[in-house]
């Protein structure tokens, strides 16, 4: 090889025909070769360093391992971070660590075998954007600033958050990748907490999730129009209960706009609009058919060309499309599927987007070159709160759309190390979430649920496999970022929080709504709530937080002082302290007033209402006001997480594991760490050194 350079160095000389600069005086010849010989040593620097490159141009995905610096230090200088979202792991149920040992998630296992393992603990109220936070700056809220997703302030309404908590603008203080040199390769994938993005050097932010930044698309649910159903779902129609309809319902029309030549065929016509562009589908069923059922939906972006005709449960294939947002053009894909049609002319439609887009990508090429390697973006599956959860085909909906998003996220860490080769890569799932607090898992695999009982032994092993199914996705994952690090890349699987049955929803406004505290009417073709915040006095918004004002919520919350708001305060807290179901259990945790928030649940008093409520496992707060004002009600969902002291709840924790220079091999860790530890762990794993605004604790036992 050095030969071979040295003749291609030669050559390349005599085509170049090098001259002498005019400030370099040749004495003689000796100086003349040494002169000539350093001119072919720097050639021949740069030929290898091509040939270097042209050695890692890769045809096809590679399982070799990222060797951009093979620095040999005594400690990490790269991180590949995983924390899939809802990730349960426990010592009784979700045995993550035994399922490994016993051969069922073989990465997950490698992992164990070369690092150091272990629980960690959620911080309250035990949900993703708040434990998020936690583990990407190593503080708590109080310090950080993410109490919720949804947060309110004084001098603001309370009708809509005036702080969104998947924001990287709500934190506080800086998160974990600032403290990497600014000449690191960073990728974020799918982080919440990571837009708009930060990195504004040597960094790709592709779409944050839910961080108000760019063109985040979300998937729709189209349906027959039914009031009675409308009514069902309410604001569970809605994005985070205040946004856009994820689930809209349309009448079928008389076929009069895009008619059939065939006079076999009869037809209805499905109006729908995504994001301002109208898509056009048509139920069909042949006239001579004795059965009146539809049977068949045609879609088509133009009423020109048909791009599918799908039957029940069928997807077809990605077209392109150009929607409208905020005014502006937006290219993008869409995939058609049909959840179910009939009987007669019933149809339930659902038309996945596209995540990825240049607007929600910094730089934007990074958009198209992912789109080129691996094909549009399945983010996660479902929505938020869930729209696969009404009927029972929305099971085998949720099941393949959750595969489409496996397997887009497997197949972007290639493509992510293949092209951009980062040094820090974090990365995030939000799928298992989406699974364990659905209406189809949780209530049924777990014994603490009271719906346990409800199905056969039979049944609950096949819904046992699909949960290890997903688990086994991760692994995939874990796999698949194992192949792409070398033995410098500090490698760390972790979650935010787990999930535990779902038994009780506490509609916590309909017991404040029976006291005369709020005043409201409901929409009477929606069954939405509207209230009237400045004649209501108390109400409760989710996740955790009550908002108390005498004087009245509205146009702007204010905290309330005197004796008229401690005294109302006081009425509220036994009111609490005094709920009962009808089994005499009470589902209040603990109750905490603004002033003592901080110290107590380590949360900031600026962002928390008048008081804050943790509700026992098996409860869930809800803010929905309904005509029958019925306080306990179960819910369609069999899994949660939020408001739970997740220190004193097992199925609340999730796995830790890290593996790297200077870590423990086959060790686990003796007791379950604190989420606020994992930042610091990493940043001294890594030879940083560790901020003093961080509170967590770089665990002694872990390192060698």
């Amino acid at each position: 090889m050095l030969i071979d350079l040295m003749n291609l160095t030669i050559a390349w000389r005599r085509n170049m025909r090098i001259k002498f600069p005019p400030n370099v005086i040749v004495y003689n010849s000796s100086f003349r070769n040494i002169y000539l010989l350093s001119i072919n040593l720097i050639l021949i620097s740069i030929l290898s360093a091509f040939v270097g490159c042209a050695r890692n141009i890769k045809v096809n995905p590679s399982h070799e391992p990222n060797n951009m610096d093979s620095t040999n230090t005594e400690n990490s200088n790269k991180l590949n971070w995983f924390i899939p979202d809802g990730v349960r792991a426990d010592p009784k149920i979700f045995t993550l660590f035994k399922w490994a040992r016993e051969g069922k998630l073989p990465n997950i296992k490698r992992m164990m075998d070369e690092g150091s393992y272990g629980y960690s603990i959620p911080t309250f109220p035990s949900h993703t954007p708040t434990n998020f936070a936690a583990l990407l700056t190593g503080t708590y809220p109080k310090t950080n600033g993410v109490a919720d997703g949804p947060m309110r302030i004084e001098g603001q309404t309370l009708q809509k958050p005036a702080v969104a908590g998947f924001s990287s603008s709500a934190r506080k203080i800086p998160a974990i990748w600032s403290e990497f040199e600014k000449d690191n390769k960073i990728v974020l994938l799918s982080l919440p907490g990571s837009t708009p993005p930060e990195i504004k050097q040597n960094g790709i932010t592709i779409r944050g999730r839910w961080g108000g930044w760019g063109a985040d698309f979300n998937s729709v649910i189209f349906e027959k129009k039914s009031v009675d159903q409308r009514i069902k779902l309410s604001r569970n129609s809605r994005l985070f209960f205040l946004g856009m309809e994820l689930t809209q319902f349309v009448d079928p029309e008389d076929n009069t706009k895009w008619p059939t030549s065939d006079k076999n065929i009869e037809e209805l016509y499905v109006p729908m609009t995504v994001y301002n562009t109208p898509i056009h589908a048509k139920l069909q069923r042949m006239r001579k058919d004795t059965d009146t059922n539809y049977d068949a939906v045609v879609f088509s972006r133009d009423m020109k060309t048909v791009d599918a005709t799908l039957h029940k449960g069928e997807w077809s294939k990605w077209f392109p499309i150009n929607v409208t947002w905020k005014n502006q053009i937006v290219k993008t894909n869409i995939k058609y599927h049909v959840i179910n049609v009939g009987p007669g002319n019933f149809f339930r439609i659902r038309i996945i987007i596209d995540n990825l887009n240049t607007s929600i990508v910094e730089p934007s090429f990074v958009s198209e070159d992912l789109e080129s390697d691996i094909g549009p973006m399945v983010d996660f599956v479902d929505n938020f709160p869930p729209q696969l959860v009404y009927y029972s085909e929305d099971k085998e909906t949720f099941i393949a759309e959750s595969k489409m998003s496996y397997e887009w996220h497997l197949n972007a860490i290639d493509a992510i190390y293949d092209r951009y080769k980062p040094d820090v890569f974090i990365h995030d799932i939000y799928s298992p979430n989406q699974m364990l607090t659905s209406k189809w898992w949780m209530g049924y695999v777990d014994p603490d649920s009271k719906r346990y009982s409800e199905i056969s032994e039979r049944e609950r092993a096949i819904l046992t496999i699909e949960v290890e199914d997903m688990y086994k996705q991760i692994d995939r994952i874990v796999g698949k970022t194992l192949d792409n690090s070398d033995e410098n890349t500090l490698v760390v699987l972790s979650s935010d929080h787990g999930v535990i049955p779902l038994n009780t929803s506490v509609k916590i406004n309909n017991l404040f709504a029976k006291k005369g505290w709020i005043d409201y009417t409901i929409n009477p073709n929606t069954g939405e709530p509207n209230i009237d915040w400045i004649n209501s006095k108390v109400v409760f918004l989710k996740m955790s937080n009550i908002y108390v004002n005498p004087e009245g919520l509205g146009p702007v919350w204010n905290r309330g002082t005197g004796p008229a708001y401690e005294k109302l305060r006081n009425e509220v807290i036994q009111l609490l302290e005094e709920l009962r179901d009808e089994e005499g259990n009470k589902p209040l945790a603990a109750i905490v007033k603004w002033e003592n928030v901080e110290s107590k649940l380590k949360i900031p008093a600026d962002r928390s209402g008048d008081l804050v409520i943790a509700n026992k496992p098996g409860y869930g707060w809800a803010e929905d006001i309904t005509r029958d004002l019925k306080i306990f009600t179960v819910p369609l969902e069999t899994g949660y997480k939020q408001a739970v002291i997740a220190s004193e709840v097992k199925g609340m924790w999730t796995p830790f594991i890290i593996v790297g220079k200077g870590i423990k091999k086959n060790h686990m860790i003796s007791k379950p760490i604190q989420h606020v530890d994992q930042a610091p762990i990493i940043l001294r794993a890594m030879g940083k050194k560790i901020p003093t605004y961080m509170v967590g604790t770089p665990i002694d036992e872990i390192f060698e």
